[in-house]
């Protein structure tokens, strides 16, 4: 065949079978279409370059065969060899011309694809920064993770690059249609034939494919959780010397998807040499037609080379075709998800009458507070009242409702009846930002970002310099433990601290809070997931931390308490006993019966020890 090879698809066995057989029984949604339309309009006038340099591209490959018809026709038959110079350098020019406008279209729609990757990423990510943490609660991470990178994606490769190819596409198949229909009509009819039996084929291997492709996407989703338990039970796997079981099951998961795919991928194996024949037969058809019209003298042998050249461009865009549609159904599922996200509006929001509060002094007061989740009553009617500089403990079985009263005065929540108020005043006309700055977490599971020691600790306040840094790890008891590790303060955190031990976490994490100087502390016992040891230090570290501001602290080891100024106890959502702990002692039974049972488990532990 004559011509460039503008045009061709270079769509392989896998990329093939994955355009086609990743898209679920979902239907296009043109107003989810619209919408995300709206991503790329900053864009508009790289994507309107694209486009024009698209159009450049396809005028190039559909006049180079018709260029090939009029040198062998006119110029070669015709004897005429300034004609042929002329033209061979036309068609030379055409070429490069159509080769630098493929090239600059592929270039901007690659700008424009990371483009829009990074605004809508940021995007997304600022919007999940600004959702309540019932959010976060309530949707799994790795869903949430899901929506930003993959989802994302597959957007963005409808919006950088699958409208235009579309368009494109179509340019292309429409006005090799026409050419060859003006060319000589009853050839084009004669070629075209083989039409019906390329749709019958892309139908049948689409069908087959989502069905073939779903079942290597369980596979492989069977594959890497299998993978991601045994990594994660690795010491539990060891202890047990059950590496043989466990290498049998992945085995078992691996060859699974092995399976999945072999069949998967046999589907298109079968399919592209499917299209290769027909566009052979196609081509074969040309040759037998036109060569008998060449004999009977009703066409020339330039219009049966043209017609070859169209072929080659004419079924590779209608290849291109099928797999743009499964790329607009993905884009459609996916850009419903994204914006069902972006539609999701934090649970707690300022009132227009918020206001930003510069200093607090931490009075604290629940006043007839009650609070359900998901129809069960959690809180019922709590009233507490906490004077500035008081250290306060919320006491309790598991499922009293500790947490949930941490976390709506926090306002990571907003309370269904009744009012908090900070320094007598509601917390709703407080902004949540202003508030959260007067306020300092360190929570029972110590959390560390991925970034230096120093990082960590002035997280809550970024502008500390390294002296103010290293004298709140001092505070902490945590400069020794930082000043021996290789890079000191410049020791980096690696992926759930895992060069750190818990203790040493949670020392960094009370230096944070103590660089942060908030005028509230709520702690979620610290000292609940550390040896007896380590207990103590972080309970110096406390000591220190707890000075000069009001402390609200759930306790789940009551000897942690007993200086507290107020003990509140919780049972079934309610306020069952508070005072110090000398006088819940005396007077609340279950308080005793807690302390007693905790005094016993701790005995029996260091007896075991």
């Amino acid at each position: 065949m004559i011509g460039t090879g503008i045009g061709s698809s270079s769509v392989g066995p896998r990329r093939l079978l994955r355009s086609l057989g990743d898209r679920q029984e979902e239907r296009i949604k043109a107003g989810v279409i619209l919408r995300l339309l709206h991503f790329a309009a900053p864009y508009r006038w790289l994507l309107l370059a694209a486009f024009l340099f698209m159009l450049v591209a396809t005028a190039g490959a559909l006049t180079l065969p018709y260029l090939t018809r009029v040198i062998i026709d006119v110029n070669i038959a015709g004897m005429d060899p300034h004609g042929l110079w002329r033209n061979a350098l036309l068609f030379a020019l055409v070429v490069v011309l159509t080769h630098a406008a493929v090239a600059l279209q592929t270039f901007l729609l690659a700008r424009v694809g990371q483009q829009i990757l990074f605004h809508l990423r940021k995007h997304l990510f600022e919007h999940l920064q600004r959702l309540s943490v019932a959010y976060h609660d309530t949707n799994l991470v790795g869903v949430t993770v899901s929506r930003v990178i993959n989802d994302v994606s597959v957007i963005n490769n409808l919006l950088s690059e699958g409208l235009i190819t579309l368009i494109g596409d179509a340019i292309i198949i429409a006005g090799t249609v026409t050419v060859m229909l003006a060319m000589h009509a009853r050839l084009a009819l004669l070629t075209f034939s083989i039409l019906p039996l390329m749709i019958l084929a892309t139908f049948i291997f689409s069908r087959k494919a989502r069905v073939a492709f779903r079942t290597t996407r369980e596979s492989i989703a069977g594959l890497v959780g299998n993978l991601a338990e045994n990594i994660g039970g690795i010491k539990v796997i060891q202890s047990y010397a059950q590496e043989a079981r466990s290498h049998e099951q992945f085995e078992e998961h691996n060859r699974r998807n092995r399976t999945a795919h072999v069949r998967a991928m046999s589907l298109s194996y079968v399919f592209l040499p499917t299209v290769d024949v027909l566009g052979i037969a196609a081509s074969a058809i040309v040759l037998l037609a036109g060569g008998y019209m060449i004999v009977q003298g009703h066409t020339s042998i330039g219009v049966v080379v043209a017609f070859l050249s169209y072929v080659s461009r004419f079924f590779a865009p209608i290849r291109e075709l099928s797999q743009l549609f499964a790329t607009l159904q993905s884009a459609s599922a996916a850009g419903e998800r994204v914006l069902q996200l972006l539609d999701t509006g934090p649970a707690v929001q300022d009132s227009d009458a918020a206001e930003t509060v510069d200093t607090i002094e931490g009075r604290v007061e629940l006043r007839n507070l009650s609070f359900a989740y998901a129809d069960t009553l959690i809180l019922k009617h709590i009233n507490m009242r906490i004077e500035p500089g008081q250290t306060v403990a919320i006491v309790g079985p598991t499922g009293a409702g500790k947490t949930t009263i941490i976390n709506l005065i926090c306002r990571f929540y907003d309370a269904d009846c009744g009012t908090i108020f900070v320094d007598d005043r509601e917390l709703h006309t407080i902004r949540c930002n202003s508030l959260h700055r007067h306020m300092a977490y360190v929570p029972q599971e110590p959390f560390l970002f991925s970034a230096t020691i120093a990082e960590n600790i002035a997280f809550g306040r970024r502008e500390a310099s390294r002296s103010e840094i290293i004298e709140a790890a001092r505070n902490a008891e945590a400069h020794e433990f930082i000043s021996n590790l290789p890079a000191g303060y410049d020791s980096r955190v690696f992926e759930g601290a895992a060069n750190l031990s818990t203790g040493q976490q949670q020392l960094i994490n009370i230096a944070r809070a103590m660089l942060a100087n908030p005028r509230i502390l709520i702690m979620d016992e610290a000292t609940s997931s550390v040896d007896t040891l380590t207990e103590a230090v972080v309970q110096r570290a406390l000591k220190r931390l707890l000075i000069g501001r009001t402390a609200i602290i759930i306790a789940h080891r009551l000897t942690t308490v007993r200086n507290a100024d107020q003990i509140f106890l919780l049972d079934h959502g309610r306020v069952v006993a508070h005072g110090r702990h000398e006088q819940l002692m005396d007077s609340a039974p279950m308080y005793r019966s807690l302390y007693a049972q905790q005094f016993i488990e701790a005995a029996t532990a260091s007896e075991g020890g």
